[in-house]
């Protein structure tokens, strides 16, 4: 299970981008994070046509399935979709990671009990 977030574990930094050029300011080998597919289709093309790693918050399901197809390194999603989306993500092998929002400790056995894939404290 990764963790990010967490202060005792050294993790990747995400860095929200909102256009290319945003991109283009990120250091080499960055973990983009993109808020929201719809909003932003265009970036999302943009990272999967340069191999570019990025984490995509996802809202439901069908978002996640696109997510997949298009790229994504990592899923961000609540606690009760990424519990959703584990088996789907498993009978699909989905190349994407899925990833909760969490926001204490405790919740790191409820989502790991679950197969999620990784945790994201707030």
């Amino acid at each position: 299970m990764k963790i990010f977030g967490h202060p005792w574990i050294e993790y990747e930094t995400f860095y929200s981008v909102n256009s290319i050029d945003d991109i283009k300011r990120t250091p080499s080998n960055a973990l983009l994070h993109i808020d929201s597919l719809s909003d932003n289709i265009e970036l999302v093309i943009y990272c999967k046509n340069n191999l570019l790693d990025y984490a995509l918050r996802v809202l439901d399901i069908k978002e996640a399935i696109f997510a997949n197809n298009l790229g994504a390194t990592f899923l961000l999603c609540s606690k009760s979709l990424a519990k959703e989306l584990m088996p789907i993500a498993q009978n699909y092998l989905f190349d994407t990671q899925v990833i909760a929002y969490i926001s204490n400790e405790s919740e790191i056995a409820e989502m790991a009990k679950s197969g999620v894939d990784g945790v994201k404290f707030r």
